[in-house]
């Protein structure tokens, strides 16, 4: 058997170290080892000898010199000997084993002679032969020969350990061989050893007449030398290896999966070792015949597999050695490989596209593909082409085959075949894959049905078009819009170009595309006159579609600089003229803008592994001499001019992408022309606001409607001139902003909202892009600040707090302390008085920034923590204030600090003491923010951390004044259970106070009934639970952390601080004290209702979404809510003649019996009227209620369908000159209620309108009705 080799140590007792090794084994041979070395470590100890690998050496070599001449000598002991032999020679200097060669070569031999040794003995043995083999370094083949012959004579041994042990020893030895270049000559008789034994065995083979397949006798040693020949091939000289291949190509020939397997895997090691010797000729000539004869239908999957792998990696090879002889017979290997894609097997299948790639990248090389060009080229003037296809050619049509309907089950592989090639030819695809990529346009007017790889093709579509490029693509696949029928155009091309085109000329679009777009205009144009409206908008869509190709002609064009002017004219109209192309336009020229400046900043060459090849390959071309010469191009362009005078006249929809592209124009252009621009910009919105001031006076003295509009005007040219004049900031100098700064003071003091929201955000921009700016007029911007806030619009409250922002980032930056102390305290009540904004986008701003100056303070070089800590306290200070609005918005400012900073949560436990002061005030506002903050700290602390405040936080949430307490019993419940969750039920319950225990009690239980439902559940939905549960975790959320539980919407939040297993299921007396009786009492139909699915239920009443993630209530959903058959009160019913008719009873008309019935009917219940009676928790004997029914009657009740009963027939008939049978069933007010049960009850009502029609189909709706009216006169007249 196999011992692991330990590393030499001369220190440790090599006795220990075997018993160590084998001592807790109960393997018979390992005992006798452990047995045999502890014998003889008590001999040396007897003979006092020193207790060193060299001692136990000699020991065991004179054990086994006097075994060996002994004629009935033990083979276990034999086997001992010898393991215990290979476990101390590596523990020897080499010099040693050097010394002793000539006796340890007689001795092994000897030995291994011994028919009594068995495998554990033979096994260590060969190792120690190939390891004296390899540290004797003799460099004559007389001194190794007998030695090597010994690992020979035990290739073809029948024990598997042995033959497997003799092959690895061939293989190391062979190996050192090669390794040194003095024992080259080694080598050379080492292989041919190997060779004369595999063919000697080989001509025995043959000459028995035996059958491979029988695997016996010496075509069994055949194989057994091929399965060394697999792991040693590649360590041979080369002329035994070119030997052995030659008998491969006869063994093959044999076509035996036994044979085969291992001839192919010792190619394949061959192939893939770089140091193995190979004659290219003689390996490419197996692999032409393992690719001609491996046919897929006489071959397993596993032997196809082999053999594909073995053609990717030999080519490869094949080439490195010798291209000329490789490149010939590549189409012979595409061809074979070709085959194989039909063979039915997804991993041969799988192998075969992977290893067609894989020649097209690594064997197709531009040389190839250059002769072919210049063949075709050469006969492209000839009518008769005298010379025969090139070998680029012959590959190209073997890729176009894989097109054909004989591969249509694997037309997916094909297509990133074809991909790969057009890759690899790029320009060049246009010479040789014509036929090709019009036979991808032919699959394209496959039916959808018969062809399920569309997307698959239109990816390959696109990879052509960005190999070869849009000239040559459309050169031989056109639009084809000239056609009269455009549904036989080449529409669908569109989507695929604009995917795809990189790196294109300007100048194509300009010549090309451009004018198909002006026919196809034309064209609109005259459909429409000939009143083909529909035809006419099919064209603009086109129209449309060849504009929207602009964007991809600008990414990354190749001519930007020479062909730009020409397009810029078309774009200028098009700007001034065609709004609806001015996105395209526009989104055009910015990314020509940024691509380039990207290369000027080093930012281009950056390889995306994201982007296409093509667009690699584009971006590559780009160095910064060309984006220089492109942005200069750019600049002498008119297009500023152009696109500020379209933003005058733009819609809304179109403003913000113009505003984008001027400000990216602004960036590059020169700084002379931007001021120059500016200026004008500037005199144009002092003229405007002159004009709108004196335009404001005239309208305070005489209202006119000319006036006004003259205003609105002035007003909205003045918001215009504001953003083209920030669209100019990047190119605009610290004197332009200055001029710009001293506009924004007059227009924060404008009383127009619009105006001023324009102005702030505005200085918003200044204040964030100008740091030159602030720290010049810092002085001006506080004093402006604090003037202007009185006159503050609400609209204008969130720009504003991003002005504060910018100046309290700058002036954190202050050396004096002092200074950024008074300055940051003067604005920041500003701040947190915001976080009680009504308007939700500024509260949210007034969060970010809050929290924004919090990591700015946090991220200062020196002492970052210490002053986050101050800005903490600062807010903190807000709680002094003397209104309660200022209180709770302080307490607000705390819970969001404390929530997204884990180094202020103990900031935070200090001002509990002023937290349950401020909960016994009887103010909701205040008690809101604080059980806020409280859930904050819950959620963010720890339990030891919790520990030590528990008791003031229980009591504190409980002692409040009884007249505050029920607003928030929800909410202090949840708190008592996220406590009870984080500290444990018994550190709740040690400082719970005995009054509110009870409370205490019913969360235990509550969570006591989860659990049990948590453990019928299976681990599958568990684990389901688990991963639902803690994916939705913690994101600040400003009404569930501060609502105070009063509405239903708001009813049980607070998830995303915990798991929502602990929210779910939470309601009880305590929380729920305040609801309807008829939410406490639910009855059977809800409780039936609840298991059924939320979205499907009338009778829902827990307003609670369905975890879809939980597969246990999804299995239970679907099962209960399957169609149950429609069940009929007996007031539903409708009354039936004797004949089986249905009786019509008209208003007015009933019997005395009829309305007996009616009467009883309404007193024996209520349910007919299952929308008003069944949630409600209003008394029917109010005069509220009588006043709600008096008017859903009177209203409800006016179309009931009576015009349509017939006297003779039992169903509605039509009537002449009037609509089809109708009638109206009156809505419920309660459909709207804010209270789910109400909502719920009123959708029951509406569910048995449904039931009632299904059965009552084809009948007259006016007994149903009027059933209902009955049961409304009923309760009219006992409200009286």
């Amino acid at each position: 058997m196999e011992i692991v080799e330990s590393a030499p140590d001369f220190s440790e007792d090599f006795s220990s170290s075997v018993l160590s090794q084998f001592g807790n084994s109960t393997i018979e041979h390992h005992l006798r080892v452990c047995a045999t070395i502890g014998a003889m470590s008590q001999e040396l100890r007897e003979k006092r000898l020193p207790l060193t690998p060299i001692t136990y050496f000699g020991a065991t070599c004179s054990s086994l010199d006097r075994l060996a001449s002994s004629i009935d000598s033990s083979g276990s002991i034999l086997d001992a000997l010898l393991t215990i032999l290979s476990l101390v020679v590596v523990r020897l200097p080499p010099a040693v084993l050097k010394s002793k060669h000539s006796y340890l070569s007689e001795l092994l031999i000897k030995i291994l002679g011994v028919k009594s040794v068995g495998v554990e003995g033979v096994v260590p043995g060969l190792k120690f032969v190939a390891r004296l083999v390899i540290v004797s370094e003799k460099e004559s083949w007389e001194d190794v020969a007998e030695l090597y012959g010994v690992l020979i004579g035990f290739m073809t041994d029948d024990r598997f350990k042995v033959r497997r042990r003799s092959h690895l020893c061939l293989r190391d030895v062979l190996k050192y061989f090669q390794s040194a270049p003095t024992l080259s000559p080694l080598l050379a008789f080492a292989s041919e050893a190997i060779t004369n034994v595999f063919v000697r065995f080989l001509l025995l083979a043959g000459g028995s007449n035996e059958n491979v397949s029988e695997v016996s006798g010496t075509a069994r040693n055949v194989l057994r030398i091929l399965d060394a020949l697999k792991i040693c091939l590649p360590y041979m000289s080369s002329k035994s290896t070119a030997n052995i291949l030659e008998r491969f190509k006869s063994l093959l020939t044999l076509k035996q999966r036994v044979v085969t397997t291992p001839i192919t895997d010792g190619l394949k090691a061959l192939c893939l070792h770089p140091g193995s010797e190979i004659s290219a000729e003689t390996l490419l000539d197996l692999l032409c015949f393992l690719a001609s004869s491996g046919s897929p239908e006489d071959s397993s999957a596993d032997t196809m597999t082999l053999t594909i792998r073995l053609l990717d990696i030999g080519m490869k090879r094949v080439y490195s050695l010798n291209r000329q002889i490789c490149v010939i017979k590549l189409p012979l290997v595409f061809n074979a490989l070709k085959d194989f894609l039909t063979s039915g097997h997804e991993e041969s299948l799988v192998a075969a596209v992977t290893t067609l790639k894989s020649l097209i990248h690594s064997c197709i090389d531009e040389n190839m593909i250059k002769q072919g060009v210049e063949q075709i080229t050469a006969s492209a003037n000839s009518v008769i082409r005298k010379s025969g296809p090139t070998l680029i050619e012959k590959i190209c049509a073997t890729i176009e085959s894989l097109l054909d309907y004989h591969y249509e089950a694997v037309w997916d592989m094909s297509f990133q075949i074809v991909s790969t090639m057009f890759e690899k030819l790029g320009k060049n695809s246009v010479y040789f894959m014509e036929g090709t990529l019009k036979s991808l346009a032919d699959m394209q007017k496959l039916p959808d049905g018969d062809f399920g790889f569309k997307k698959e093709l239109h990816e390959c579509v696109g990879t052509a078009l960005g190999a070869m490029g849009p000239e040559n693509f459309l050169s031989l696949l056109p639009l084809n819009l000239g056609v009269p029928d455009l549904s036989e155009s080449n529409l669908w091309l569109f989507p695929i170009l604009k995917q795809y085109i990189v790196g294109a000329r300007l100048n194509f679009f300009t010549d090309s595309i451009l004018p198909m777009a002006t026919e196809m205009k034309r064209k609109s144009a005259m459909l429409e006159k000939e009143g083909k409206l529909q035809s006419a908008r099919s064209v603009d869509g086109i129209v449309y579609s060849l504009w929207s190709l602009l964007p991809s002609f600008c990414n990354y064009p190749v001519d930007t600089a020479a062909s730009f002017k020409s397009l810029e004219r078309a774009l200028c109209t098009a700007l001034q003229e065609e709004h609806e192309l001015r996105g395209i336009i526009c989104s055009s020229l910015q990314n020509l803008i940024q691509q380039n400046k990207r290369i000027l900043e080093g930012k281009g060459n950056t390889i995306d592994s994201e982007i296409s090849r093509a667009e690699q390959q584009a971006a590559a071309l780009y160095t910064e001499n060309i984006a220089s010469s492109n942005l200069n191009t750019l600049k002498s362009s008119d297009l500023l001019r152009v696109l500020a005078g379209v933003y005058f006249k733009c819609s809304k929809d179109t403003a913000g992408i113009l505003q984008t592209t001027i400000r990216e124009l602004a960036s590059i252009l020169d700084k002379e022309v931007v001021s120059s621009f500016f200026k004008q910009s500037m005199k144009k919105l002092v003229k405007v606001t002159l004009e709108a001031n004196k335009s404001k006076n005239e309208k305070n003295s005489i209202l006119d409607a000319s006036l006004l509009e003259i205003n609105v005007t002035c007003y909205m040219y003045r918001v215009q001139l504001f953003d083209v004049a920030v669209s100019l900031l990047p190119g605009l100098g610290p004197k332009e902003i200055d001029i710009l700064f001293e506009q924004m003071k007059y227009a924060l003091k404008d009383a127009d909202s619009l105006i001023q929201k324009k102005a702030y955000r505005v200085l918003s921009l200044i204040l964030q892009y100008s740091d030159d700016f602030i720290s010049r007029k810092l002085e001006e911007v506080l004093s402006l600040m604090v003037e202007v806030l009185p006159s503050c619009h609400f609209a204008a409250k969130r720009h504003r707090l991003d002005c504060l922002y910018f100046v309290i980032v700058h002036i954190s930056k202050e050396r004096y302390e002092q200074r950024r102390r008074d300055i940051t305290a003067s604005f920041l009540t500003e701040i947190i008085l915001a976080l009680k904004e009504t308007n939700k986008k500024t509260r949210n701003r007034a969060y970010d920034v809050l929290v924004q100056i919090g990591h700015a303070c946090e991220d200062e070089e020196k002492c970052g923590k210490e002053t986050l800590q101050q800005f903490f306290a600062m807010v903190a200070g807000g709680l002094a204030g003397e209104t309660p609005h200022m209180i709770s918005a302080a307490m607000t400012g705390l819970a969001r600090l404390a929530y997204e900073f884990s180094d202020l949560v103990s900031a935070a436990y200090n001002v509990l003491p002023s937290t349950f002061l401020l909960l016994q005030r009887k103010n909701k506002e205040i008690t809101k923010a604080n059980l806020g903050l409280l859930k904050v700290l819950v959620a963010k602390s720890q339990a030891e951390a919790l520990q030590g405040h528990l008791r003031g936080m229980v009591e504190g949430m409980l002692n409040w004044k009884d007249s505050s307490k029920n607003h928030f019993k929800a909410k202090v419940k949840q708190l008592l259970e996220m406590l009870v969750k984080k500290c444990g039920m018994d550190a709740v319950k040690q400082v719970m106070p005995d009054e509110h225990m009870k409370l205490l009690t019913n969360i235990r239980k509550l969570n006591e009934r989860k659990e049990k439902k948590q453990t019928d559940k299976s681990s599958e939905d568990r684990s389901v639970v688990s991963r639902a549960t803690t994916t939705r975790m913690s994101r600040w959320n400003h009404t569930k952390i501060f609502s105070d539980f009063d509405d239903e919407d708001t009813r049980m939040s607070g998830g995303d601080f915990k798991n929502e297993k602990s929210v779910s299921g939470q309601q009880s007396k305590y929380s729920v004290g305040q609801q309807s009786r008829a939410t406490l009492l639910r009855s059977k139909k809800a409780r039936k209702a609840a298991k059924q699915l939320e979205e499907d239920s009338f009778d829902q009443l827990d307003d609670e979404p369905l975890d879809m993630l939980d597969g246990q209530k999804m299995r239970t959903a679907l099962r209960s809510s399957a169609p149950a058959k429609a069940k009929f009160d007996s007031d539903d019913e409708p009354s039936i003649d004797d004949e089986g008719r249905m009786i019509i009873h008209e208003e007015g008309k009933y019997s005395k019996s009829d309305r007996k019935h009616k009467r009883e009917a309404s007193s024996d219940g209520d349910g007919a009227d299952g929308r008003s009676r069944a949630g409600s928790h209003v008394s029917g004997n109010t005069q509220k209620t009588q006043k709600r029914m008096k008017t859903s009657s009177e209203s409800g009740w006016a179309y009931t369908g009576k015009e349509y009963a017939s006297k003779k027939a039992g169903g509605d008939v039509k009537r002449k000159d009037k609509l089809e049978p109708y009638a109206y069933w009156p809505l419920d007010r309660k459909m709207v209620s804010r209270r789910p049960e109400h909502r719920a009850s009123a959708r029951s009502g509406m569910a048995r309108v449904v039931k009632l029609t299904k059965k009552m189909e084809g009948k007259s709706v006016l007994h149903a009705l009027s059933i209902k009216g009955a049961v409304l006169k009923k309760k009219k007249k006992g409200g009286k």
